[in-house]
């Protein structure tokens, strides 16, 4: 069900963009994008839902300025806003785009500008959550799952894969689906390394989900592929960091 809202927002799409959309879409303009801190972005990876308004404005002699504030919504219920500034640097030229993860960042690139002080900030209303995941989450194919789920366990060389007990539920799976898992790669390393990042979900019997994350790289010594398997994103992508780290 689609839901009223009033606010604005810098480029409103046709259609409802999902909540990773507007994120990519943001990070695509916004020139200091790569300053983000990356727990800030793993964060937005789960989230549900976002909210767009516009914040404050100025307007003169071909010159503007504009902040817009963008908060997503998370699954545990937390929220996480990053504050957008567009600004034109030549009277009627097109507009630069900028990104920060609190207000008073977005005040001190504010003040750098050199434009005269803008209009009172707007009130601001709660977010009405433009967007919202549907559920069910994973579209599920039925195959043989659990033994698609066997080999990619054996195939995980990290110490610290998922245990006999996971191997053991996951024997029961009736049904399974793969997904590339994008966002924010690992800190580049050696030239010529590559990393992806899977999930795979598995359907149980009573209805439950259970996912298992895995990580193909090429950060060995001989530089051939290897295969990692976890039971979170969160310790994938922290596998990938680390390794990333000290490769580079």
């Amino acid at each position: 069900m689609s839901v009223p809202y009033e606010t604005a927002a810098p480029e409103p799409a046709e259609s409802p963009e999902s909540p990773e959309e507007h994120l990519a879409r943001l990070l695509g303009r916004a020139l200091n994008s790569f300053e983000l801190p990356d727990e800030v972005i793993r964060r937005l990876d789960c989230a549900l839902a976002y909210d767009s308004s516009l914040h404050s404005a100025h307007h003169s002699a071909g010159l503007h300025r504009e902040t817009y504030r963008h908060t997503w919504l998370l699954a545990d219920g937390s929220a996480v806003t990053l504050w957008e500034l567009a600004h034109n640097a030549t009277p009627g030229g097109a507009p630069d785009h900028e990104v920060y993860t609190d207000e008073e960042e977005l005040q001190t690139a504010t003040s750098r500008l050199g434009l005269p002080p803008d209009t009172p900030e707007l009130e601001l209303p709660a977010p009405t959550w433009l967007w919202a995941v549907p559920a069910p989450r994973h579209v599920f194919a039925c195959g043989d799952s659990a033994d698609h789920a066997r080999r990619l366990l054996r195939r995980a060389e990290n110490a610290d894969h998922p245990d006999d007990r996971t191997a053991t539920l996951l024997a029961t799976a009736t049904a399974h689906e793969i997904t590339q898992a994008f966002g924010r790669p690992g800190r580049a390393g050696r030239s010529g390394l590559s990393y992806v990042l899977y999930e795979h979900a598995f359907l149980l019997p009573d209805d439950s989900e259970i996912s298992l994350w895995e990580v193909e790289h090429t950060a060995t010594p001989d530089g051939r592929h290897m295969c990692e398997v976890y039971l979170s994103e969160d310790a994938a992508r922290s596998a990938m960091e680390r390794r990333a780290a000290r490769q580079g």
